[in-house]
């Protein structure tokens, strides 16, 4: 029933967690060790990344560089731009603003992205180039735009900012990377319980941060009208960029293939780099409220993605099997 509504199931658990932790916040000393599991968490998290990416995939995504530019333009200028514009509008909430505006600084996602290309048919080996580009420019990029566009005209301190991302995210990513000719092909053997572990930390992170939002009052500030404004919000923004992306990838001559990586990778945030980002850019009591738009956009792309990529890989289906002179259904059994 959720895959046919197009529901992801860890998008429940999340939400299960953010109940968990309206119910039962931890407080006092367990907090404190919730808190240390949450940062080991998000170590082991990025010391996966950077095992996992393939040098391969650095090395290829300087070859197609006109779309993999457009993707990052879209992910690291346009969609800024309209979140710093979304922080305009009079009735939207501060920190509501600013949990919509960290959302349009954060990197594409990897996996779905990668999925939604290559189910509707596009530049699959784009895609991960892409995909992979914009997570590796992300740990870089990311806390800059935060520095520049929040945190900073709060007044507060970088350095103790720019020492956690160092500690907590870069330097595990390249460790992790410099240690993939050791560990990658076992890794690459544990998708289950790489999964569990990535997973598992984004799940403690989000039940850590909102419990500590809660203790201090995060849902006397945060109303149901506000939680409805996330969501409109959330839909104007996907939908503008969307469109954008379809047009720029006209604009720009790109192939039918190409425009579809351009759309998918172009459009997209990720979840599993956004939540251990924003336990370490932001005070543990903001999190809960910064993480909230990015929950609902998640879901939201994954859904309207889904739609959409279904769609066009009938389409290309449909263009190969008349061109071939059979069926929908007989090309699809021949190309299995």
């Amino acid at each position: 029933m959720l895959a046919r509504l197009n529901i992801d199931t860890y998008i429940l658990l999340l939400l299960g967690m953010v109940a968990l932790a309206s119910v039962l916040p931890v407080r006092g000393g367990a907090s404190v060790v919730a808190g240390l599991l949450a940062d080991a968490g998000i170590v082991v998290l990025f010391f996966m990344h950077g095992a996992r990416l393939s040098r391969q995939a650095v090395l290829d995504g300087a070859r197609h560089w006109r779309l993999h530019a457009a993707v990052a333009a879209m992910t690291y200028v346009v969609f800024p731009v309209l979140g710093l514009a979304v922080g305009l509008l009079p009735f939207l909430d501060s920190s509501v603003a600013m949990g919509i505006l960290f959302l349009t600084l954060l990197p594409s996602t990897v996996q779905s992205s990668i999925a939604f290309t290559a189910m509707a048919r596009g530049n699959v080996a784009a895609a991960v180039c892409s995909a992979s580009f914009s997570n590796l420019a992300g740990i870089f990029i990311t806390p800059i735009l935060v520095a520049v566009l929040i945190t900073g005209k709060q007044g507060e301190s970088s350095t103790e900012a720019v020492a956690t991302i160092a500690f907590q995210l870069l330097l595990p990513f390249v460790a992790g990377h410099l240690l993939r000719p050791v560990i990658g092909a076992w890794i690459a053997r544990q998708k289950q319980l790489m999964m569990m572990v990535d997973r598992g930390s984004i799940l403690l992170v989000v039940y850590t941060a909102f419990s500590a939002a809660v203790v201090q009052g995060l849902w006397s500030r945060i109303s149901s009208v506000d939680l409805a404004t996330i969501l409109a919000v959330s839909a104007v923004l996907l939908a503008l960029v969307l469109s954008l992306t379809a047009v720029l990838g006209r604009w720009l001559g790109f192939s039918r293939e190409d425009r579809i990586v351009l759309q998918f990778c172009g459009s997209k945030k990720s979840l599993a780099s956004g939540v251990p980002m924003a336990g370490v850019l932001f005070a543990t009591p903001q999190v809960g409220a910064v993480i909230l738009p990015l929950m609902f956009f998640h879901q939201l792309q994954l859904m309207v993605c889904a739609v959409l990529a279904r769609r066009y890989g009938v389409e290309a289906d449909r263009v190969k099997a008349d061109a071939a002179g059979v069926g929908v259904e007989a090309f699809r059994g021949q190309a299995v």
